[in-house]
């Protein structure tokens, strides 16, 4: 993977993309001439290293947001009868590591604007659970960290764990000021670090938690269940036998390479800039938005947040444009600005229409019927979003 200088922005503004300097490509360099390219000591130095920049007590790495949600699930020993609460608006990976443990899903609405959970539509959904609901798993979705203090009292009230879903949301801060990934109000954090996301290492992720057990449990699993650690054996090793290990239950191979997480520890030793990179792109947006308002809008940060923005997704009147949004995207591709949307409503997925038949979630749908997500990394240059949204005023009128 060729370096790129952080001070020159590609010609072609695609919504999300990897910004890896010199001091990644020697990171990764001085691994692969390591003695490990897997089950090395990156694995153990990535896991401190977040788990010191999240404020957790624990970080376990895996192999991508997804097997970090089922990971996080599992070890909440959720199962066959439970029920996971899943809001609507997110990749479909949060309810699908539900489906993985064997549990249900109920699909949360979510607010119109920012396509987040809310106290109100967990609530909601809680009542269509029918007491059978295990597991609720907040999406900050676009780096927009949820109102964790309410959904959290209301999870506990009624026996629940809370499994975040931070694969968008690594440098934000939540509405107590505790960045996400703290667990401040959850029994874990999942993280991802595919190559859009402000974070990076190829393919990768994390689950941070402050629950020793959980963490052992996740630490276990993610390597085929495989127990090591001697003083957890159900029988005494023979003696001398240094290659013993016991296989304590049914895991899976989901494992992070030190190659990888070489690549994140040199990406997180950048966080802040990447952090500051993207707070001060955000602020441009707005700026440079404020002329096509109320046709295009940026939703407002949730009161007290500190977002780090993974996505710049914004809201378009198509209906009053008259415009599609396929034409609009078609258009902007044309001119050298791609744009992706986040996300199509899960309960529509042919898969959970069948497993549950259709729904109607108005908030849901009509977040998706005007979302467009624009170009925002940290090679891009302010002169890049005033471009952007001049071209986007262009082919709205």
């Amino acid at each position: 993977m060729a370096a790129h200088s952080a001070g020159k922005s590609p010609g072609f503004l695609a919504y999300g993309r990897q910004d890896i300097d010199e001091t990644d490509a020697a990171a990764v360099l001085r691994a692969l001439n390591s003695d490990f390219l897997t089950t090395g000591p990156e694995i153990p130095a990535f896991e401190a290293e977040f788990a010191a920049y999240t404020g957790a007590t624990h970080a376990v790495a895996c192999s991508n947001g997804t097997t970090a949600l089922h990971l996080a699930l599992d070890a909440l020993g959720v199962g066959k009868g439970d029920v996971c609460i899943v809001p609507a608006i997110t990749f479909m990976a949060t309810a699908n590591a539900a489906r993985y443990c064997g549990a249900e899903v109920v699909f949360a609405d979510v607010d119109p604007d920012t396509g987040l959970l809310t106290a109100e539509t967990f609530s909601q959904a809680l009542v269509r659970a029918g007491g059978r609901a295990k597991a609720v798993l907040p999406v900050h979705l676009g780096g927009l960290p949820c109102d964790m203090g309410p959904i959290a009292a209301l999870a506990r009230q009624n026996g629940l764990a809370i499994v975040e879903d931070s694969c968008h949301a690594i440098g934000s801060r939540d509405a107590s000021g505790a960045m996400v990934g703290a667990c401040a109000h959850s029994d874990a954090a999942c993280f991802s670090f595919h190559p859009v996301k402000s974070l990076t290492t190829g393919e990768g992720g994390m689950v941070t938690t402050n629950n020793p057990d959980l963490a052992a449990r996740m630490a276990r699993q993610r390597s085929h269940g495989i127990e090591r650690d001697a003083a957890r054996f159900e029988r005494a090793a023979g003696a001398g036998e240094p290659w013993y290990h016991e296989m304590a239950s049914l895991g899976w191979n989901y494992r992070l390479p030190d190659i990888n997480a070489a690549l994140g520890r040199s990406q997180l030793a950048r966080m802040a800039d990447f952090a500051a990179k993207r707070r001060d792109l955000t602020a441009a947006y707005r700026e440079h938005l404020r002329p096509l308002a109320p046709l295009v809008r940026l939703p407002a940060d949730p009161p007290g947040t500190d977002p780090c923005r993974h996505l710049l997704n914004v809201r378009i009147d198509f209906a009053v444009a008259e415009h599609t949004r396929a034409e609009v995207m078609h258009a902007l591709k044309a001119r050298g600005i791609g744009t992706q949307v986040h996300y199509i409503p899960v309960h529509t997925q042919p898969y959970y229409v069948q497993r549950y038949r259709a729904q109607h979630l108005p908030g849901a749908e009509a977040h998706y019927a005007q979302t467009l997500s624009l170009p925002l990394f940290t090679l891009m240059q302010r002169g890049d979003v005033e471009r952007v949204c001049a071209v986007l005023g262009d082919v709205l009128e």
